[in-house]
């Protein structure tokens, strides 16, 4: 019997999302998203220059890259979710990958942005101190992205997707600006002159808490896009499933890769040395179904099937 049998069967399309419910409101999520962001970002830059705040101006453009991320999630999602053709047999998963990480570096640069305007804010101070009206207007903010925030989170946490986890940390770094500068022209307004350059100052500290956040999300998607190994709870639980099969001896190799929200399993399946290849396929099959009907968004599984070892 050949010892690399590969049955090319299996109950889902290839390429295909194992929840195109949850890939739509995915969707969704990144056009609100693209409203949002251009919403608040010409409220913020408009408020912020009629009421003297740097810090106010400088979150309403970190707002309008955040319109421009949202837009590379909704692109890389709809991408994502293509099926596999010819040019691109594994399908189209890595897209959503590439966004993730675009996001990532979308929130070093506006977080490097925001840093050069704060300095330069601190070193040159505004003639005049903030007007009280901003406060307002950023507490609004802080809240509507708070809880866009928490949702795009939850939809990332279910598929799984780095992109929309990173849009999440966008929406949430946003906010927490906006509080930054919210304590900042609440500083500057109370301690009159001396604290003029207090909101520069909070806009210093978010673009570190940006650009920190910025890292955190760029490694893991650019692992996803180097096919870095999947948690090892994952892998326990794919090889688990496999020997769970009838007539099968053992797992030796279990291969892992996840492209976009999908994963791929090459995994080799070890079986009775003496059994004939129609009863290995027959196996092979049983792995198969089985690994693609759990709960991992497992889109297709190459099983090799291995002869127990002869002993002596």
């Amino acid at each position: 019997m050949d010892s690399h049998t590969k049955p090319s069967f299996g109950t889902r399309p290839f390429g295909a999302a194992s929840n195109p419910a949850a890939v739509g409101d995915a969707l969704r999520l990144a056009s609100l998203g693209i409203v949002v962001n251009l919403g608040l970002a010409a409220l913020k830059i408009v408020v912020g220059v009629v009421g003297s705040s740097y810090a106010l101006v400088a979150d309403g453009i970190e707002s309008s890259t955040d319109a421009v991320t949202s837009s590379v999630v909704w692109v890389g999602l709809w991408i994502s979710r293509r099926p596999a053709d010819p040019s691109h047999p594994f399908g189209h998963g890595k897209a959503e990958s590439l966004a993730g990480f675009t996001v990532a570096l979308a929130l070093l640069g506006a977080g490097v942005a925001i840093a050069v305007g704060g300095i330069d804010r601190i070193l040159h101070p505004a003639t005049h101190p903030p007007h009280w009206f901003t406060l307002p207007v950023l507490g609004g903010i802080i809240v509507v992205k708070e809880l866009l925030a928490r949702r795009v989170h939850q939809a990332g946490e279910t598929l799984n997707s780095r992109s929309l986890l990173g849009e999440a940390w966008h929406h949430r770094a946003d906010a927490m600006s906006s509080l930054a500068a919210f304590v900042g022209i609440a500083v500057a307004l109370v301690g009159g002159d001396a604290y003029r350059s207090a909101d520069a100052v909070a806009a210093l500290a978010a673009s570190v808490i940006i650009g920190l956040n910025g890292f955190a999300l760029a490694g893991p998607a650019l692992n996803e896009i180097m096919d870095a190994a999947p948690p090892s709870d994952l892998v326990e639980k794919i090889r688990a499933l496999a020997a769970s099969v009838e007539d099968v001896a053992g797992i030796d190799k279990c291969r892992i890769r996840k492209s976009g929200l999908e994963y791929y399993v090459d995994i080799h399946v070890v079986v009775d040395g003496e059994a004939s290849v129609r009863i290995g396929h027959r196996i092979a099959h049983r792995v198969k179904d089985i690994l693609i009907a759990s709960d991992e968004n497992i889109v297709d599984v190459d099983v090799h099937i291995e002869p127990t070892r002869e002993t002596n």
